[in-house]
């Protein structure tokens, strides 16, 4: 199992998208970049994902691309063949969490509550994702486990943009957030890429 510490510390925010055209994929990333984000989360909700996410790899060598909404066993070695460099879980059932220990690259499974954090934490993961965090308690479930669970950190998703991140960013349990807001769709439609660096910019400044 490979500790995903240092690359989720790399940044207080980890965009996450869901590209629906390949064509956008590496001026989305090279944008990112740009603005100081380096680290980004491909979502595998759509045809063009793998795809996106091998041309990231291929041709964005600053980026690291990482594969998000990973539900099953056979959606990581896909995800890793096609160049992903880290994997994502929205929820970590029993046997997706076996598949996921033994991923060649770093993981963060997904749970949402205290049970889920403590289970996954028995497996040997230490930093996880917590989604959807608004709708499951945000800063304050956070804030109220810290002290029972202190050898746990997460990346909170789910509900979190400009105007709420720098509060989760203060819990000192959470090492980045991850989030939509710095690449909006219709920005992405429009290509207009020097808007989505200006938002990685000041996403990025958000660092405590």
């Amino acid at each position: 199992m490979f500790d995903p510490t240092s690359l989720v510390s790399q940044t207080p925010v980890i965009p996450v998208l869901t590209i629906e055209r390949v064509a956008d994929a590496v001026a989305l990333a090279r944008a990112l970049v740009a603005g100081e984000l380096p680290v980004i989360e491909v979502t595998l909700r759509t045809k063009a994902a793998l795809d996106a996410i091998k041309a990231i790899a291929a041709e964005v060598p600053d980026c690291i691309v990482g594969a998000g909404t990973v539900i099953g066993a056979s959606d990581i070695a896909r995800a890793i063949v096609a160049g992903a460099k880290y994997l994502v879980s929205p929820g970590t059932p029993a046997d997706l969490a076996v598949a996921l220990a033994e991923a060649s690259v770093p993981v963060l499974p997904g749970c949402a509550t205290v049970s889920e954090a403590m289970a996954l934490s028995a497996r040997g993961f230490k930093v996880l994702k917590f989604f959807p965090a608004e709708a499951s308690g945000g800063v304050a479930w956070l804030k109220s486990i810290a002290a029972p669970l202190p050898g746990i950190k997460f990346c909170p998703t789910g509900g979190i943009d400009h105007r709420n991140a720098a509060t989760y960013l203060a819990c000192p349990n959470v090492l980045a957030v991850g989030g939509s807001w710095v690449a909006p769709k219709d920005a992405l439609a429009a290509g207009d890429f020097t808007a989505i660096t200006a938002l990685a910019r000041a996403a990025a400044a958000l660092r405590r």
